[in-house]
């Protein structure tokens, strides 16, 4: 006796042509005999109901197809944590960095997925925690990267820089970005940072306009703890998780970054390699 695969579907609510191309997923995956999980919101696109939340989804999925562009899949990955659940990236407008597969791809690789032909790329994640008088105060999983930055009106602000307990330096610059091999080619490649090979063992640090201009990224191991700590009082500091999540910063709190212990699966597609993918997104020889 067969088990039904359970597969999920989460999709960007206000992507253009979004709920034609659900309404086709859902009834070609129903017709090889799967059965598509949706969160409410995705599910609402083609006026379906379901109990399911993007936990639920999370938890029960063999796999999860992501429709949107790589701002979806970020905040998928996120919610996945170290459950390991492979996410395919479909991206419903221009190429991107992990949402790599065309809407024409999308289907030749789903009949190569559901044969049981999947190849998986495991993306290393940082765990972020923000320590105040000794306590946690918050804490968060990101795949691309975190960032402390200052307010729109904020001055230069000062950053108290550890790697595995060691002094690196105190930065004076509009922020900090501490990035994945994953995130180097977003926020941290803009501001100058290396673009590093996605299962590299490393963790890249860009000062965003340092004040000193000899201060530039260093990329150190990933089994290191990287410790933050502010010592700017008075100023509008925020620290971004993957670009989408925030929390405020107050004079001397610390922000430690180490390695997750999961990593996030990435289903790809035999056709695509990631140089190809970058000739094509930073239109190399264009």
């Amino acid at each position: 006796m067969t088990t039904t695969k359970k597969i999920g579907i989460i999709s960007k609510p206000k992507k253009k042509d979004a709920e034609h191309i659900l309404a086709q997923l859902v009834i070609w995956l129903k017709d090889k005999g799967a059965e598509p999980l949706m969160d409410q919101e995705t599910a609402g696109l083609i006026d379906v109901k379901t109990h399911y939340t993007r936990q639920d989804i999370a938890s029960l999925s063999e796999f999860i197809i992501v429709l949107g562009g790589d701002g979806t899949l970020l905040s998928i990955a996120r919610l996945i944590g170290a459950r390991g659940t492979p996410i395919l990236g479909v991206n419903l407008g221009s190429l991107g960095f992990l949402t790599e597969v065309t809407l024409d791809e999308m289907y030749p690789l789903l009949e190569e997925i559901l044969r049981g032909e999947m190849i998986i790329d495991e993306r290393g994640m940082l765990e972020t925690s923000v320590q105040r008088a000794g306590k946690e105060v918050a804490m968060y999983t990101v795949l691309n990267d975190v960032v402390i930055n200052k307010g729109a009106l904020a001055r230069m602000i000062l950053m108290e820089t550890r790697v595995g307990g060691r002094y690196l330096n105190t930065y004076r610059a509009d922020g900090l970005i501490i990035s994945t091999p994953t995130g180097s080619t977003a926020y941290s490649l803009s501001a100058g940072g290396p673009i590093v090979y996605p299962t590299v063992g490393a963790v890249i640090i860009s000062p965003i306009c340092p004040h000193t201009l000899t201060n530039r990224p260093i990329v150190v191991p990933d089994d290191t703890t990287i410790e933050v700590t502010l010592r700017t009082e008075n100023e509008d500091v925020l620290v971004t998780l993957d670009g989408q999540e925030g929390h405020p910063l107050k004079y001397m709190d610390t922000v430690v970054i180490k390695k997750t212990k999961g990593t996030t699966r990435l289903i790809l597609s035999p056709k695509k390699d990631y140089y190809q993918i970058l000739r094509q997104k930073l239109r190399w020889g264009v």
